[in-house]
């Protein structure tokens, strides 16, 4: 079953269940899909999805970093609710020895030397990692590993 009809099944189930967090949280991240099929005119794959995932959960983090900075507990709980609900869909995460080794493979490819070459270790490195490391992340592995 892909990741695509996976999240439709779970959205009829929490329908049923009247599990209204889930269900909207689902939609919306349906809802992003839809987009990008009607905008682009193609067949949204496992892949695209699991990038629209993770900018979900980012933008869900980044909410949750300001609301508990201006003190609203109840909406940084509503979005620890969402985060939770996000991440059994997505792919385990690198640790960083895992990391370290798949960048220093994508630094010894492109043949970089240098900080002057982070940008094509950068668009290497995504391709090769795909969502189970976010950029923040690789920017700061391969910033050590260049210097």
């Amino acid at each position: 079953m892909s990741l695509n009809q996976q999240i439709k099944s779970d959205i009829k189930d929490a329908m049923r269940a009247k599990d209204t967090l889930k269900r909207d949280t689902l939609r919306n991240i349906m809802a992003a899909v839809k987009q990008i099929e009607v905008d682009e005119r193609r067949e949204v794959t496992d892949a695209d999805l699991e990038t629209i995932m993770m900018k979900y959960l980012k933008q869900r983090e980044d909410a949750k970093t300001q609301f508990a900075d201006a003190g609203r507990n109840d909406l940084v709980e509503k979005e620890d609710a969402e985060i939770a609900i996000i991440k059994p869909y997505l792919p385990e995460p690198m640790d960083d020895t895992e990391l370290e080794s798949v960048l220093k493979e994508v630094i010894a490819s492109v043949s970089a030397e240098s900080m002057k070459d982070m940008g094509k270790v950068m668009g290497a490195a995504k391709s090769a990692i795909g969502s189970r490391a976010d950029g923040g992340r690789i920017n700061q592995m391969v910033k050590k590993l260049l210097s």
